[in-house]
C-alpha cells in the first residue's frame, strides 16, 4: 500500500503539481497584495471609494444583494489573471520557443531519408540472409 503511494508521489506530475500550487499560491498572495495596496487605493482616488462593495447593493424581501462585491471579485480575479499570463505564461512560452529554436540549430540536419517501413525491413532481411550464410531472402528459414 504504501509502495503504490511513494510510486505515485515519485512521479513527476504529482511533484510538479504540487510545486505548481505552492507556486501558485504565493503568486496569488503577492497578486492580491499587489491589487488591495496599489490597484484599489487608485480605485479609490478615482472613484472616492477603496473598492465595489458598496456599488449596487439592493434589497428585495430581505435578501440583500452586493454586486459590487462582485465586482469588486471580478476585477481581483481579471487582475490575477493579467499578471499569470504577462509574468508566467507569456515568458516561459518565449522560453520554450527560444529553447526549441536553439535546440533546433543545434541539432544535427536530419539527412533526407525518403526510404519507407518496407524498404528498411527489405535492409534488415537482407542482413539477416547474409549473416545466416548467404541464405535467400524468400522466406528460407532453418531450424
Amino acid at each position: 500500500m504504501l509502495a503504490g503511494f511513494r510510486d505515485f508521489i515519485a512521479k513527476g506530475n504529482a511533484i510538479d503539481l504540487a510545486v505548481g500550487v505552492v507556486i501558485g499560491s504565493a503568486f496569488t498572495a503577492l497578486v492580491n497584495a499587489l491589487v488591495e495596496k496599489l490597484i484599489m487605493p487608485l480605485v479609490a482616488a478615482i472613484f472616492g471609494k477603496p473598492d465595489f462593495d458598496a456599488v449596487g447593493n439592493f434589497t428585495i424581501n430581505g435578501a440583500d444583494f452586493s454586486l459590487g462585491a462582485v465586482l469588486t471579485a471580478i476585477v481581483n480575479f481579471l487582475l490575477v489573471a493579467i499578471a499569470l499570463y504577462f509574468f508566467i505564461v507569456l515568458p516561459f512560452n518565449k522560453l520554450r520557443d527560444v529553447q526549441a529554436k536553439h535546440k533546433a540549430a543545434n541539432a544535427p540536419e536530419a539527412a533526407a531519408d525518403t526510404r519507407t517501413e518496407l524498404d528498411v525491413l527489405k535492409e534488415i532481411q537482407a542482413a539477416l540472409a547474409e549473416q545466416q550464410g548467404g541464405a535467400t531472402s524468400k522466406g528460407a528459414h532453418s531450424a
